[in-house]
């Protein structure tokens, strides 16, 4: 058992007879009153968001979990393919256990957290950034860089981002996974 002092980003605990994950938290101190954190959870299960206050100090059950490399192999209807890059095992995950399927390209090495109980998959972590090449998108412009202005552009994934309108077909452009936008030109 632990406290709500434990809690941290990626902590994966028992909530509601569910496994939720901690995507983002806050220790607030009001000037009256006990204090409290304030936590966004995602569910490992079927991917709702919700957000909950814990009172400080309330004990909440967290789940032993490991973490393991594996690397996307391919997409198979509705199930995502993964090899252990240990054992070169392989496991499928449903498209709702993935954050982002849409930014993962084969060969791909992403981080699959694993409950210690029961071994099943609970989440799949992608890396903080990836490259994609640019398949389709409208003519750049040169000397667009001034301005904010993005336009839509397809990369090799099959995802559509917005990107600046000086970016043309073939690029190599790197995309922030956590919100899916444009980050860079490579």
């Amino acid at each position: 058992m632990a406290t709500t002092s434990d809690i941290r980003n990626g902590l994966c605990i028992r909530y509601n007879n569910d496994i939720y994950k901690i995507v983002e938290f806050l220790h607030v101190k009001p000037g009256k009153g006990p204090a409290f954190v304030r936590t966004k959870l995602k569910s490992v299960t079927n991917g709702k968001v919700i957000d909950n206050t814990f009172p400080s100090g309330r004990k909440i059950d967290d789940v032993r979990v490991e973490t393991h490399k594996f690397q996307y192999l391919y997409k198979d209807g509705e199930f995502y393919h993964f090899m252990n890059e240990q054992d070169y095992s392989q496991i499928r995950l449903l498209e709702a256990a993935l954050d982002t399927p849409e930014l993962m390209k084969e060969g791909e090495v992403v981080t699959i957290i694993i409950n210690t109980e029961d071994n099943m998959p609970l989440s799949v972590e992608m890396p903080a950034s990836v490259i994609l090449e640019v398949t389709h998108t409208e003519p750049g412009v040169k000397g667009n860089t001034a301005t904010n202005a993005t336009k839509p552009a397809t990369v090799e994934t099959g995802a559509t981002v917005n990107v600046p309108l000086f970016i043309n077909e073939g690029d190599k452009i790197k995309i922030e996974t956590a919100s899916g936008s444009y980050k860079e030109r490579i």
